[in-house]
């Protein structure tokens, strides 16, 4: 599930690219899902699913034995996700592995953290052989800086503190790497990328990729929330969650730790070379 999303979409081309037959669930299956058309679907078989439509699920889960579970954040996650999980279990799926977040816990300052912590917990209570996968900051969210990088800021709340960003391509292979290999099952993983790296040192690094002299500006949390709200247009739920990260970095200093690489056998991928893969994306 979420074969459409960052996370979800990264797991179906390294599934892909280990042979691995491959049911990717969507709402829209009538558009291409990204990355692949022609003979790159093969042998993905797409088929409708909804979160919100149990009948829907419970046809998409016939004769599967592994589900991957990543869903959009929203303020019905928990009970989405735990309707999926029930239904896997009543479905006979062998072993799921749950896409959930940094500091999933019951008394988390991050709301989002505590909905996954919830999950978890259902997860846990429903016996399913299950693997949880905690992502920091994905790489692929610093996209969304470019309209800001082209006036010449980054905007934020995290002052000088650092957050150590790991690439989605990096969790959709862990996940592959979980899904296929029976011996990596029913364990929790934290992961992030090789290094931690403030807001100032960032807006220093894309200074250096565009030419042009890009300024970190810290903003209070009600400040950085407003913004998201009447000028980049996020709704009130999300500018929340954004905040709360960001102050999370400051409360929980970021750091890295050696998963991505003791899982794969090699490096994870570096924030330089996700700016230099995306440069164009900057310089407009």
């Amino acid at each position: 599930m979420g074969a459409t999303g960052t996370t979800g979409n990264a797991l179906l081309h390294s599934l892909l690219a280990l042979g691995e037959p491959v049911r990717a669930l969507t709402r829209t299956p009538e558009r291409p899902l990204p990355g692949l058309t022609g003979a790159h679907r093969f042998p993905v078989e797409v088929q409708y699913a909804d979160a919100t439509d149990p009948d829907s699920l419970r046809t998409a889960f016939k004769g599967a034995s592994r589900l991957f579970l990543a869903m959009a954040n929203s303020p019905a996650q928990v009970e989405l996700e735990t309707r999926v999980i029930d239904i896997a279990a009543d479905a006979g799926i062998g072993h799921l592995v749950k896409v959930s977040a940094p500091a999933a816990e019951p008394d988390s300052p991050v709301a989002i953290s505590r909905g996954h912590h919830a999950i978890e917990e259902h997860l846990r209570a429903t016996g399913l052989t299950h693997t949880v996968l905690r992502p920091y900051a994905f790489m692929q969210n610093l996209l969304r800086l470019a309209p800001g990088v082209a006036q010449g800021v980054v905007l934020g709340t995290m002052g000088d503190a650092s957050c150590t960003y790991v690439d989605s391509r990096d969790i959709g292979d862990i996940a592959a790497a979980v899904l296929t290999r029976p011996e990596l099952a029913g364990r929790t993983y934290t992961l992030t990328g090789p290094e931690a790296v403030s807001h100032p040192e960032l807006a220093a690094r894309l200074s250096v990729l565009t030419g042009r002299e890009i300024r970190y500006v810290h903003l209070t949390p009600d400040e950085l929330r407003d913004h998201l709200v009447h000028r980049v247009r996020m709704p009130g739920w999300l500018a929340e969650h954004v905040t709360e990260i960001e102050q999370l970095a400051i409360a929980r200093p970021d750091t890295p730790t050696p998963t991505v690489g003791d899982l794969l056998g090699r490096p994870p991928r570096t924030l330089d070379a996700f700016l230099q893969e995306h440069r164009n994306h900057y310089r407009g």
